[in-house]
């Protein structure tokens, strides 16, 4: 009983200092990097959980992001279902998840290993660590946490299992399993910590070998790999999926040098410890580098081969130190950069599940080293309360970078080198800002780290339409283009361009090109809707305009041409209804306040009419049209 209550206090505590640490992100914005194309532009997810988002999530065209993950759609459609665009949902949710993962992580380990103090701090520092920071505060992250929560059901599971075999048990772990693999492929090592664990602590290894009957031996050995096998079959089937969703999405680096990924790979494996015992200059994203100093490879080898051999030496003395050591190793391999998906060089989110590896090597390794010492658990008391305050106060201060896009990439310039990545997405946030001169020149400079960035390429041609430089829009759109040529936002922008400037043929090329490459691009449905309007064909421009909204409601111009088709057909409420979405995307439409004042008017609600009339001259003093409105109906008015 009394064991039961400190493990409830342990579990009320571990909950504290993960609040004191993470609940700042409750107040967060979304984040211009990868937040736009998992929730804030993504139709399918504002769609909520409808049966053609259900379906969209699990098929192939899901995996455009460069990851097959349809549990992870679902969990951030049923997020818009309650919270719509309002990002302290989302970010609330990812807290809530990183809570389950870091007591269940205490619950099963104390189970396993019956060492009450270890468990719970190896659980403490996953919930702090500041290399955990970017799984939990990214809402993008959501696989990460998630995909997390299923792999501690999945080990439970496997514990339980182990202490009572049964069918109905095993199968338990097989839909946990796969639950979890469709949340993130990351779970593909989870068999092989499995097998770890069997080693230590749950000693099915040894137990087997401790038999005298040699059959018997062998036999005990064969069902604990055998039993392995359907995980393992699934493991093979999850790693082809997300090889070939990041294929599709254009996201495997293959023309990277081999030699290049695994000196690479070598260097992230002790930069992750360093940054683990050193957390500083961390940063949403770091560049790959082209060339790698040889001492740095030398170091790595060495630090590794070290560390292994020891690990192995010890191995029967120690035997959490091996396990935790194969732990950490294992499971970063599907992310160590052998087969390089996305642009960076490593990333802190890889970390959340391989540093508890580390963590059981230091939690069990700490108090064997001092136990013989004068006051040990004093001192081991002290010592673990000044790691987790300290890891509590940088994990605070990494936390608030995450506060916005401005703040987010400003602080990964500071503290990395030629980050074109970090460029562009500020550009981003200047463009939209309309401080243009500033956005230009964060676009130039990622382009002059890395002209074959078809990001910045694409959003310099972006800007530079909206400017009206068309030659010089042209250019790096089809610079964008000619770097990936299934690039659909490159296409998209081009017929945008093209429209604007007459050339309707050339830009129905583009809009169709870009639909082609991915069937649910809003941003070509409404221009394509925007060309037929013009045209004419205002049924079918009504239906691409329909769709574009529905994949993506934050449209103001689709929304503002179907208005004005509604009223063309004295369809005055439909006409209504999409003028205030209009306004509530984007409040200084005056086109939007001033046809309301015309519905209004029409409809006979005269003081409606004149405070649309008022809002629209508020935002277009020169609004003629509105200004003479506006003095019709106070003339009427008297």
């Amino acid at each position: 009983m009394a064991n039961l209550k400190t493990s409830i206090l342990i579990c009320i505590g571990l909950v504290w200092i993960t609040l004191a640490a993470y609940w700042s992100t409750g107040s967060f914005q979304f984040i211009n990097f990868d937040d736009n194309v998992y929730v804030y532009d993504n139709g399918h997810v504002q769609s909520g959980l409808s049966w053609n988002g259900v379906q969209w999530a699990f098929s192939a065209d899901s995996s455009k992001v460069g990851h097959w993950h349809p549990i992870t759609w679902l969990s951030l459609m049923l997020d818009y279902k309650f919270f719509g665009l309002n990002p302290s949902g989302y970010h609330l949710m990812n807290l809530l998840f990183h809570i389950l993962n870091t007591i269940l992580l205490f619950l099963i380990f104390h189970r396993m290993t019956k060492a009450l103090w270890q468990s719970a701090f190896v659980a403490a520092l996953f919930a702090i660590h500041p290399l955990h920071v970017e799984s939990v505060a990214w809402v993008t992250e959501r696989k990460d946490v998630l995909s997390t929560f299923f792999w501690m059901l999945t080990m439970g599971a496997y514990v339980f299992y182990v202490e009572h075999k049964t069918f109905s048990r095993y199968f338990i772990i097989l839909v946990l399993f796969t639950v979890g693999l469709m949340s993130k492929a990351m779970l593909v090592t989870l068999p092989f910590v499995l097998v770890l664990l069997d080693y230590w602590p749950l000693n099915r290894f040894q137990a087997a070998l401790s038999t005298s009957d040699s059959q018997g031996k062998w036999s005990g050995l064969r069902k604990v790999i055998v039993e392995k096998l359907p995980l393992f079959a699934l493991t093979g089937v999850f790693t082809v999926i997300p090889y070939l969703a990041a294929q599709k999405a254009n996201a495997v680096l293959s023309s990277l040098p081999l030699d290049l990924r695994i000196e690479n790979a070598l260097r992230a494996y002790v930069i992750y410890i360093w940054k683990m015992i050193w957390p500083q200059d961390l940063a949403v994203f770091y560049p790959y580098s082209a060339e790698l100093p040889i001492w740095q490879i030398l170091v790595a080898v060495i630090t590794l081969t070290a560390i292994t051999l020891f690990t192995l030496w010890m191995r029967k003395r120690l035997p959490f130190f091996i396990v935790g050591w194969l732990w950490y190793l294992g499971t970063l391999l599907p992310v160590i950069g052998i087969i390089q998906a996305g642009q960076q060089a490593y990333a802190d989110r890889y970390t959340y599940i391989p540093l508890i590896g580390i963590f059981i090597m230091l939690c069990w390794t700490v108090p064997l080293l001092t136990r013989n010492l004068p006051y040990h658990r004093t001192l081991i008391g002290i010592g673990g309360g000044i790691v987790l305050a300290a890891c509590i106060v940088i994990s605070q201060t990494q936390v608030n970078y995450w506060q916005d896009s401005d703040k987010l990439m400003t602080h990964a310039l500071e503290v990395t080198q030629n980050n074109y990545v970090a460029q562009t997405s500020l550009g981003i946030v200047l463009m939209k800002k309309g401080q243009t001169a500033k956005a230009m020149s964060h676009f130039e400079e990622a382009i002059r780290i890395n002209p074959l960035y078809a990001y910045a390429q694409n959003n310099l041609g972006l800007l530079l339409s909206q400017q009206g430089r068309t030659d010089a829009a042209l250019a790096h759109l089809n610079a964008a283009i000619r770097i990936n040529p299934n690039y659909a936002d490159a296409y998209s922008n081009l017929a945008d361009l093209f429209r604007r400037t007459g050339r309707i043929e050339d830009a129905l090329v583009n809009c169709r090109k870009a639909i082609e490459i991915d069937p649910y691009h809003a941003d070509a449905y409404a221009i394509l809707g925007a060309i037929l309007a013009r045209q004419g064909s205002i049924t079918e421009a009504t239906d691409y305009l329909t769709r574009a909204i529905h994949l993506k409601p934050n449209l103001p111009e689709a929304h503002l041409i179907l208005a004005i088709l509604f009223m063309q057909q004295g369809k005055l409420d439909e006409a209504a209804a999409h003028l205030k979405n209009i306004i509530q995307i984007k409040p200084d439409v005056a086109l939007a306040h001033y046809y309301l004042g015309l519905i209004a008017e029409a409809q006979g609600n005269y003081h409606e009419a004149i405070q649309h009339f008022q809002d629209t001259l508020r935002i277009q003093p020169d609004f003629e049209k509105a200004q003479n409105s506006l003095n019709k109906l106070r003339t009427r008015q008297g």
